[in-house]
């Protein structure tokens, strides 16, 4: 932060973006800031810095983050941004990446509409040329994930919602799973079962409105036990806020608004589980230690990661972290971010990042420094994690759960203690990476003239073109 106020900023785009979503003119920021209307126009406009004093000023007269608003573009959206102009549809143009930057920063919504436009344009793709189609199907999920990524997986009204109901449990001094299933039976009379599993046919959790019954599988471990008590507290206290929450998403599918309103209570109940303040300090202090902080708040890998992604409140914001769960066939199954990473939203992941190498040694952590072909840099945490356990015959599920931040700030994570080696040069995806020596390549770059010899068969797969020098975008 000092580093960016020993600098000038030019942050025109984004202060007026401010400026309109709090509703105001520019005169009315003037008067707020205690400028004059044509000095707030100049600096719309890249005309003159916003200095440090202003700085702090938006932050006293409008409660807003300065780290935020003095940073640099949206990450997330440039990045999709950038995969959209590697594709051989458009890669021709080598659009420079500064026009790309611009795009995002001075015309948000319409790289928003970009994004939507290739998103269909990959569904099309994917899609079976029958002639037989003659719309598009809509993706809840994809529209979900959209609604999730755009709040940058941080919903500070159920957050500190959750952080109060944690507080008043604590403050009984009651156990939090006992103290959730008392507080259930005391205000909204619904008594909390454990069943087993021949009683739940298959279910592990089902709340029966009727009798006012929520009943949890007895094959949930503790940790389940507490988030399933919670998410269903939090759909009877916090209904408000979580129908306010999914209007303001501007979903407007059925489907994809129950689905959000679901992944809201999700939110609030791994928010009860690991409470804001204590959760983001004992991140802190063990130096975001994800086996430590299991212990501590009695949470699964799995459930710390995820809420390690959430950890975005002004003035006491965690590592920005991106988290992937796959199976062993590659199929993502969860995505989240508070940071940036080159991961595609169509196709599967790069087999070079030892995310995949998990399933040959569960319940170990394994680490490995990344490099993009842009040249960024991550660091990666991932660890097999086990679903629900499941009675004889059945297999229970079993995923790959990967955290990724960006290299700079490894040197906060235990992981990296002894860091060492060069990174490994992985891909966004088969198709779009265009790295001409990868062994594990799957398929050739889209676009890129396979060369085929007869005579000579070598250690890659494929032979192609490489790209051309100054015509592919950086």
């Amino acid at each position: 932060m000092t580093n960016e106020l020993d600098r000038k900023l030019f942050i025109g785009p984004r202060l007026r973006r401010l400026r309109r979503d709090l509703g105001l003119n520019q005169t009315k920021m003037a008067e707020d800031l205690g400028i004059s209307p044509s000095y707030v126009n100049l600096m719309e406009r890249n005309q003159r810095p916003v200095s440090a004093q202003i700085l702090i000023r938006l932050a006293e007269v409008y409660d807003v983050d300065v780290k935020q608003l003095a940073a640099g573009e949206d990450d997330r959206s440039l990045a999709e941004i950038s995969e959209l102009m590697r594709d051989p549809l458009v890669q021709d143009l080598a659009v420079p990446a500064q026009e790309m930057r611009d795009l995002v920063e001075n015309c948000p919504t319409l790289a928003l509409a970009l994004q939507r436009l290739y998103q269909a344009y990959q569904q099309t793709q994917r899609r079976p040329d029958d002639g037989t189609a003659t719309a598009l199907p809509f993706e809840p999920v994809d529209a979900v994930r959209a609604a999730i990524e755009n709040a940058r997986n941080y919903f500070p009204e159920l957050d500190e919602a959750a952080e109060a109901l944690a507080g008043e449990l604590a403050a009984a001094d009651s156990e939090l799973f006992a103290g959730l299933a008392a507080r259930l039976q005391s205000r909204h009379g619904v008594r909390l079962r454990i069943l087993p599993d021949e009683v739940m046919t298959g279910a592990i959790r089902r709340f029966d409105r009727h009798r006012r019954h929520l009943l949890l599988s007895e094959l949930l471990g503790p940790s389940a036990r507490v988030f399933h008590a919670a998410f269903q507290l939090g759909t009877l206290e916090q209904a408000a806020t979580l129908d306010a929450t999914v209007e303001a998403s501007g979903l407007a599918d059925p489907t994809a608004r129950r689905m959000f309103r679901v992944f809201l209570a999700n939110y609030f109940a791994g928010a009860v589980l690991m409470p804001y303040g204590r959760f983001f300090a004992a991140a802190e202090a063990t130096r975001h230690d994800i086996s430590v902080l299991g212990r501590k708040f009695g949470a699964s890998f799995e459930q710390v990661c995820h809420r390690l992604t959430t950890l975005q409140r002004p003035g006491a914001k965690g590592v920005p972290f991106f988290m992937i769960r796959v199976d062993d066939a590659g199929n993502v199954s969860k995505r989240h971010a508070s940071g940036r990473f080159h991961l595609s939203r169509f196709g599967g992941t790069c087999p070079l990042w030892n995310l995949h190498e998990t399933f040959r040694a569960p319940n170990t952590i394994l680490t490995q420094q990344l490099e993009m072909p842009d040249g960024s840099r991550f660091f990666s945490i991932a660890s097999t994690v086990a679903g629900t356990p499941q009675p004889f015959p059945r297999r229970e599920a079993r995923f790959a759960v990967a955290l990724v931040c960006e290299m700079k700030y490894a040197p906060r994570l235990a992981y990296a203690a002894s860091l060492a080696g060069e990174p490994m040069p992985i891909g966004t995806n088969c198709r779009l990476c265009e790295r001409t020596d990868c062994l594990q390549r799957a398929e050739p770059p889209a676009a890129r003239p396979i060369l085929i010899d007869e005579w000579v068969r070598g250690t890659a797969p494929f032979r192609f073109d490489p790209p051309r020098r100054g015509v592919d975008p950086a």
